[in-house]
């Protein structure tokens, strides 16, 4: 009896160190996000900057290509590809909702331009400027990267699905 209770006391003070452990080297959300990559999008070591994103919906596809590397951004494409819906704002912007919201710290606002495709932290979606006429400087605005796209290719992009995937990685 004396011999099973050591055992058992053995056992439970293991258990108990090995649960006292910590990981070796600090965690930082960077790191946990360049983790969420799939293979061959972006690791610790390469950069989300020049990685070209497509939009498509039916014969129309307009390309965004990523500028900055900050954990908006990592994030952003972390959860690509996936399927949108693109509607008119204010007639300035075409925004799409995400499905959740986009790790910002650490990523900087932005004084967003015409051909701009933001994250706008507050509502948790993209938008895609064409008329930046007396918008300013917002730390709620994360730019994500740039189009060449015109008004008329944006609209055609409404109304049905649009997927959103990677095409080109540097």
């Amino acid at each position: 009896m004396r011999r099973k209770l050591l055992i058992t006391g053995s056992a439970a003070i293991v258990f108990a160190a090995a649960g006292c452990t910590t990981p070796a080297g600090p965690a930082s959300s960077t790191s946990a996000i360049s983790a969420t990559f799939p293979p061959g999008i972006a690791s610790a070591s390469s950069s989300a900057e020049g990685t070209v994103v497509r939009f498509t919906s039916g014969e129309t596809a307009v390309d965004v290509t990523i500028e900055s590397d900050n954990p908006t951004t990592r994030d952003f494409l972390s959860m690509l590809p996936l399927t949108l819906s693109v509607e008119e704002f204010a007639g300035r912007e075409k925004i799409s909702q995400l499905p959740r919201k986009l790790e910002t710290d650490r990523s900087p606002g932005s004084d967003p331009e015409d051909g701009d495709l933001i994250y706008y932290a507050p509502w948790g979606n993209i938008g895609f400027y064409y008329d930046t006429d007396g918008i300013g400087y917002s730390d709620q605005t994360i730019h994500l990267g740039t189009y060449d796209g015109s008004v008329e290719q944006l609209s055609r992009l409404e109304g049905g699905d649009v997927t959103a995937e990677v095409i080109h990685q540097q």
